[in-house]
């Protein structure tokens, strides 16, 4: 009876031992399997890291709406300097242009006014000229000397771009000529020129003065 006692005993405590062996195994692999799920997260945490890191972010719509109200403000500033430059340019360029023209009107007005002036001193030179013959022209040092001086005058003129509007022969055509006598001239034909009193000039395109003429017909 006790040697049974003894072996029920024993089995006891091996049963214990059992146990406590079976309930630190399963202990370990607890352990094991917590270590191994905290591993894994930390790996899936340095992944999601990495790729967070090698993609840029997402811009959101509301993101995006900013940034293209400001890339429109900028260009619709672009485009309101680059047209106020454009006219900026433009206002210069017909200001240039306008001076331009001033300054040759207001040339043209002064180098008339002298040229007018000056023919004055022609007209003079031809009435005293027209009073001699070639011979004293030829031969007379004075006559022939006013004479040079003459011809230098008219030739100054010329190259200033004056010259004399042609009369005798030509049609009447008040933009040029001056009627101040008529008569009838069956030899020449209706509104025809007969004969100039006073030479007319012209500067480039303007009329100087008009040629005082005789009207036939």
């Amino acid at each position: 009876m006790a040697e049974k006692k003894k072996k029920s005993t024993a089995k006891a405590s091996a049963d214990t031992v059992k146990k406590k062996k079976k309930a630190e195994n399963s202990e370990n692999v607890s352990e094991n399997i917590d270590e191994t799920s905290k591993d894994s997260q930390a790996d899936a945490k340095a992944a999601a890291e990495e790729k967070e890191g090698c993609n840029p972010p997402e811009v959101t719509e509301s993101e995006g709406d900013a940034s293209a109200a400001k890339k429109d403000k900028k260009d619709e500033q672009i485009e309101e300097l680059t047209d106020r430059l454009k006219r900026n340019l433009a206002e210069f360029d017909n200001f240039r242009k306008r001076t331009e023209k001033e300054k040759s009107q207001m040339f043209d007005m002064g180098a008339s006014s002298t040229i007018e002036k000056i023919l004055v001193v022609v007209d003079n030179f031809e009435r005293g000229l027209g009073m001699l013959d070639e011979d004293t022209l030829k031969n007379d040092p004075f006559a022939s000397g006013m004479d040079k001086v003459y011809q230098q005058l008219v030739k100054i003129l010329t190259e200033c771009g004056v010259t004399v509007i042609e009369a005798v022969g030509k049609e009447f055509n008040p933009d040029f000529h001056n009627a101040v006598m008529h008569e009838e001239n069956p030899d020449l034909g209706e509104n025809i020129v007969s004969e100039e009193f006073q030479k007319g000039y012209m500067y480039h395109d303007t009329v100087i003065r008009h040629s005082m003429v005789k009207v036939a017909n």
